[in-house]
């Protein structure tokens, strides 16, 4: 492959607009790059391997990690240029600086961003599906998202599973002790059931459902839970729009799942009457608001619609959906509960967290 034919940026024309805008795409191409590199050192282990046992040559590096040298050589001089990894030219040695450490490794989760980069490789995937729908329509389904349910799987662990006990159960008055009491609960879009599995082995009085249409996922997290030994806690493969259970629940949760839906509208209520009169629905969803006019300074805005348009947009209208997107907004999800019959809505933050809202509902 040739290497691409990029603008030559006259730095004489400094304040020219096309010039600083030449600047800027170049800076975006290279840090499109770098999140493929970083993913990769994810995946491989290669930061976690640094972290520990650096500085080192190439051939310590990658015999640290288990991997091949002249790979990880080039993924160095990536990781280098884009100023994540230190080089000592002289003794030819490479360096991950602690607090670049402190978001890249798995030790630092919650905080490790290169989780999160594993989404770019993973939309590129379905790429040439996206452009396709571009011109026809339709949508790309679930199935030709080759490790989704890892992925998010991790997401949702430095999200909201770490973030459970200190964080989100707290915004409901009263819930951990009637967890440690007993109740029924539902998790709507459970995907491994990470949440599940937490809650589960914490309060052994409670009775835990999740309901996913994944198979692969649903499999995942039955033999977790039967390798934690929980039998309180089960998992069933369900299309949440066709829930038809009246007043089980003391509790509902989904996280980050409502937006996915082919139909949003069914699923809210269907968890309306699934919940019992005095209990709980806890609905975590993307921070933001339904026009994109009150969006222009997200902090992940481009992301956030870039991951709409290429997962949460497309496998909802896959199935011939609603296709809200993931930036569906805090106005739509208000509208839309009020007319799924809930009475009471509060829309909670967490100080620590600009990505979503908490909505606490109930039904009267």
């Amino acid at each position: 492959m040739c290497q691409p034919a990029l603008p030559v940026i006259n730095q004489t024309e400094a304040n020219d607009p096309t010039a600083l805008f030449a600047e800027e795409l170049l800076q975006i191409l290279n840090h499109g790059a770098t999140a493929l590199m970083i993913s990769i050192g994810h995946r491989t282990g290669l930061f976690d391997a640094m972290a520990k046992h650096s500085p080192g040559d190439s051939r310590g590096v990658a015999a640290s990690a288990g991997l091949d040298e002249r790979y990880v050589r080039e993924w160095l001089g990536a990781m280098v240029t884009a100023g994540i990894v230190s080089y000592d030219a002289v003794a030819g040695n490479y360096r991950l600086p602690p607090h670049h450490a402190a978001l890249l490794t798995r030790t630092a989760s919650p905080d490790n961003v290169a989780v999160f980069a594993q989404y770019i490789p993973l939309l590129g995937q379905v790429e040439d599906d996206i452009i396709d729908c571009f011109y026809n329509g339709g949508g790309v389904p679930y199935s030709r998202f080759r490790r989704f349910h890892e992925v998010m799987a991790e997401d949702s662990g430095q999200t909201v599973v770490s973030a459970l006990f200190e964080h989100i159960l707290p915004l409901i008055e009263g819930q951990l002790s009637r967890l440690e009491q007993g109740i029924d609960v539902l998790d709507v879009g459970c995907g491994r059931g990470q949440a599940l599995l937490l809650l589960a082995k914490a309060f052994p009085n409670s009775r835990f459902t999740g309901y996913d249409f994944s198979r692969e996922a649903i499999d995942w997290a039955r033999q977790e839970a039967e390798r934690q030994g929980l039998n309180n806690l089960l998992f069933e493969v369900r299309d949440a729009a066709t829930i038809d259970e009246q007043g089980a629940y003391d509790w509902i949760v989904t996280f980050d799942a409502i937006h996915d839906q082919k139909s949003p509208d069914l699923v809210l209520s269907a968890i309306h009457r699934a919940l019992r009169d005095d209990g709980v629905y806890l609905m975590q969803d993307i921070k933001g608001s339904s026009h994109l006019h009150n969006n222009l300074d997200h902090p992940i805005g481009p992301l956030l619609y870039t991951l709409s348009t290429m997962h949460c947009m497309t496998v909802s209208l896959a199935q011939e959906g609603a296709g809200l997107g993931t930036v569906w907004g805090r106005e739509l999800a208000l509208q839309m509960l009020n007319e799924a019959g809930f009475k009471q809505v509060e829309v909670k933050e967490l100080e620590h967290d600009f990505q979503n809202y908490f909505y606490i509902i109930r039904k009267c």
